[in-house]
């Protein structure tokens, strides 16, 4: 029985994460299709407290990621990658292709928020030869 209980236990445990790199996945896809719908106050929705409090509004923060992360805006292709824990920050690895075919790594900071996460950074690298 001790047995039973210990695999019911160790199941949830590992159900948890799985679920969480969902939802992560979920609220990246969903801003990165709010970006290339121009909806930029939907894409606000996901950005954490930290970053609505930087940008202020939507045309804001949507003119810093049009000029600023343009693979992110107008991605042509995007696979996720691994999730990173790095002390008490949760970063998801995402790889991108922009318009042009240079391919990216996209490292986004995600922060749970009152009705799920939230991107509350992200780092962009360029993808180095033999990543795809």
């Amino acid at each position: 029985m001790r047995h039973i209980l210990a695999a019911i236990l160790m199941s949830l445990a590992l159900a948890l994460p799985a679920k969480a790199n969902e939802d992560i996945e979920k609220v990246i896809s969903n801003q990165i299709d709010a970006f290339l719908a121009d909806d930029f106050e939907t894409a606000f929705t996901y950005a954490s407290p930290m970053i609505k409090d930087i940008f202020g509004t939507p045309e804001k923060f949507g003119q810093m990621v049009r000029q600023g992360y343009p693979m992110v805006w107008r991605p042509s292709e995007v696979n996720f990658l691994s999730i990173d824990r790095r002390g008490k920050e949760l970063w998801q690895n995402v790889m991108v292709r922009d318009a042009e075919g240079a391919l990216y790594i996209l490292e986004y900071q995600m922060v749970p928020g009152g009705t799920g996460w939230l991107i509350n950074a992200v780092r962009v690298r360029k993808a180095t030869e033999g990543t795809a």
